[in-house]
């Protein structure tokens, strides 16, 4: 989830707001605010990111996921810089799609946090980043704006990535063993690699970690713009029509949840369970009146190619 909006039940709605459409509303500030965050916690959760990632990309690197190797790196900082290009490409892709975030916010002069990075586990090394809005969006444009604003930057940032690292990566031969974990694949990876490599029933290829990271913002963007809730793209969809988002995210989570365990995506399953209980509903717009007119609704289709260009339905399979 790459943002949470924070709705105040006491703001008094405002009705016949009459602003020319090139001009952003002013923010309303609502009467209960919580205190913000110093941005030494931004800072330290990027530390710790850049770490757990760092340690990610050189285990990578070396293609040994043990638990003595990893002993071994952490004691051992000089090894660190194997995994820079993964640690920085994944970094990269996960900042700017909060970025575009915050400048939404900010050119509508709505309250929002710097982006917090949160480091995980050296697997892949982060479970993503997230910006906290910290004031009421002001109107469907501006939500729309802001929801879409994330995926769009951050898929502009993921594919150069992915294709560089397509290009450092090889192919394996022999095939992997019938024990070997893969990681699974998209429509956009399956028209880009054939632009590389011959591909074929026994052909497998090795990932260059800094494809690995153009792999996790795919994985990231795809599950960001699931049209639920108040991820990314239920800010969408809800900008669009909150009816229709209301319907859709009513059912959405079973869906997800029968869905993932039918094919084995459990992190759709993780995704509708997590939905479930925090409710699927969107906080209402200080305006909820007004269009978006066609140039966003286009924008909207671009997104939706976008999401469909990057699911991935099941993300770690036994090749």
């Amino acid at each position: 989830m790459s943002s949470i909006m924070e709705s105040d039940p006491g703001v008094v709605r405002l009705e016949g707001l009459d602003a020319p459409s090139w001009r952003p509303l002013p923010a309303v500030s609502p009467r209960v605010r919580r205190r913000p965050l110093p941005p030494s916690v931004n800072l330290i959760c990027f530390i710790l990111t850049l770490f757990t990632t760092l340690i990610a990309g050189t285990l990578m690197t070396l293609d040994d996921l043990s638990l003595r190797t990893l002993w071994d790196i952490v004691r051992s900082p000089s090894y660190w810089t194997l995994g820079l290009p993964y640690s920085l490409s994944l970094i990269l892709i996960l900042g700017s799609h909060e970025m575009g975030h915050y400048v939404a916010c900010r050119l509508y002069r709505i309250d929002a946090s710097l982006p917090f990075f949160l480091p995980a586990p050296p697997i892949l090394g982060t479970f993503g980043a997230l910006i906290r809005i910290r004031a009421p969006i002001t109107n469907r444009r501006a939500l729309f704006d802001i929801g879409v604003a994330g995926p769009i930057a951050g898929f502009i940032v993921a594919l150069p990535v992915i294709l560089v690292g397509i290009s450092r990566s090889s192919i394996i031969r022999p095939a992997p063993q019938s024990q070997d974990l893969g990681l699974g694949t998209c429509l956009l990876l399956e028209i880009l690699f054939p632009l590389f490599f011959k591909t074929g029933p026994a052909v497998a290829i090795r990932l260059d970690p800094v494809c690995v990271a153009g792999w996790v913002g795919l994985l990231a963007t795809s599950l960001n713009l699931l049209p639920i809730g108040q991820l990314d793209g239920g800010h969408i969809l809800y900008a669009l029509s909150g009816r229709i988002h209301r319907g859709v995210s009513r059912f959405g989570c079973p869906i997800l949840i029968v869905g993932g365990l039918l094919i084995g995506g459990y992190h759709l399953v993780t995704f509708g369970i997590v939905f479930a209980f925090l409710g699927p509903a969107h906080p209402p717009l200080l305006d909820e009146s007004g269009a978006l007119g066609p140039g966003r609704v286009l924008i909207a289709l671009a997104a939706l190619l976008i999401f469909l260009l990057c699911f991935i339905p099941v993300p770690v399979h036994i090749a």
